[in-house]
């Protein structure tokens, strides 16, 4: 308990300070609620509107999850197909950094005229925005893999399939987490950029109806939604690695702990 108060503690009490120092300012200046409001009133707004943000909270995650979905299987299929040979590695690699170029705001209502205003857009929208880390983090990876345990298994007559699945896949894991957890932070804000294009039910879409209604505090109150669900997000996925990756934190944590006795 005090190793977890000394880690969480100091974040938590500066995120309480500068609420504190918000609310007091708001307070004192007199502004007004549709120009700045307080976090009190934020709070306030969120739970009068908790029945209409239900849906919207619905939709957001459902496209959300979608477009992970659809990123994952994309992301570590190229970073399979990279890694095949060194020659797809760079006609690929390149082509794959270069697509970051392309601004996901120019793309999205380009998506809207092909697909429509459903739920495709918005999904492939979300899965446009975290499929690059999630590429890089599995390809840089599977390069990552041990070269001279990767020569011993050969010698020792392994076929490809295992050498991949003893050796590289595992080594692998921590660069693909990694890149796994930077997207699932972009996942929930990518849904909304698609909802802010064209949109009937979402958390974007309820930003939008009230901005236009000068309901500032509701506008706000999703954003903080929308920094939850992504905190979430993050902390599933952390906790999945740690189910999967025992060892790989076993590790670290002994390191740590050896640093700090040299201390």
């Amino acid at each position: 308990m005090r190793q977890k108060a000394g880690q969480y503690g100091p974040p938590v009490v500066l995120l309480a300070a500068l609420l504190a120092l918000w609310e007091a300012a708001v307070r004192l200046a007199g502004v007004p609620k549709w120009l700045l409001p307080a976090p009190t009133q934020i709070v306030q707004a969120g739970v009068e509107a908790a029945p209409l943000l239900g849906p919207h909270i619905a939709q957001t995650m459902t496209e959300t999850l979608l477009g992970l979905a659809l990123a994952l299987v994309a992301g570590v299929g190229l970073a399979l197909l990279i890694d095949l040979s060194a020659t797809l590695r760079r006609a690929l690699y390149p082509l794959l950094v270069a697509s970051q170029t392309i601004p996901i705001l120019a793309l999205a209502p380009l998506l809207i005229i092909w697909f429509g205003y459903g739920i495709l857009p918005k999904v492939v929208v979300v899965t446009l925005v975290c499929f690059f880390p999630i590429a890089v983090g599995a390809a840089d990876g599977l390069r990552a893999a041990d070269p001279e345990l990767v020569n011993l298994l050969r010698a020792m007559g392994a076929s490809r399939r295992q050498i991949m699945t003893k050796v590289r896949v595992p080594a692998a894991l921590p660069s693909f987490f990694s890149g796994y957890k930077i997207a699932v932070t972009y996942s929930v804000v990518g849904a909304i950029i698609g909802e802010w294009v064209g949109a009937s039910t979402g958390l974007g879409i309820f930003m939008t109806r009230s901005a236009k209604g000068f309901a500032t505090d509701r506008v706000f109150a999703a954003i903080a939604i929308t920094s939850l669900l992504s905190i979430a997000l993050f902390l599933m996925v952390l906790a999945l690695e740690r189910a999967m990756l025992p060892w790989y934190f076993a590790g670290r944590e002994e390191v740590w702990e050896e640093i700090k006795n040299e201390k």
